[in-house]
């Protein structure tokens, strides 16, 4: 449906835990009740439907998104695995981490 491949690290992480916190709120296809039902599928669909615009709109037609900042802004993964957020204010899109695994390891604390 949405025409990407997920990413190995996002797949183990969502095989072993379904959508749960992981220093932040990572949404996959069933989510812990603490989430809310939107899957990585209506979050991604959804913000793909807002920003019809470049640059989101390149970005997201081949990204997914799996998480969002406090603000609303979208945490994505694009093929090559790296995650990004969109600001939706100003139209930036920055780095945050070079794989899921990093991004949870700089956002989970024990």
């Amino acid at each position: 449906m949405l025409k990407v491949t997920f990413h190995e690290d996002y797949l183990q992480f969502i095989s072993m835990f379904g959508g749960a916190y992981g220093g932040l709120a990572i949404h996959a296809f069933s989510n812990g009740s603490s989430l809310g039902n939107e899957t990585v599928v209506d979050l991604t669909l959804g913000f793909r439907e807002q920003f019809k615009a470049p640059p989101f709109a390149e970005v997201l037609r081949t990204s997914y998104v799996i998480s969002m900042d406090g603000a609303g802004d979208p945490i994505f993964i694009n093929q090559a695995g790296e995650v990004f957020i969109g600001y939706h204010d100003n139209g930036e899109i920055k780095l945050l981490a070079n794989s899921f695994e990093e991004l949870i390891e700089e956002n989970f604390y024990e």
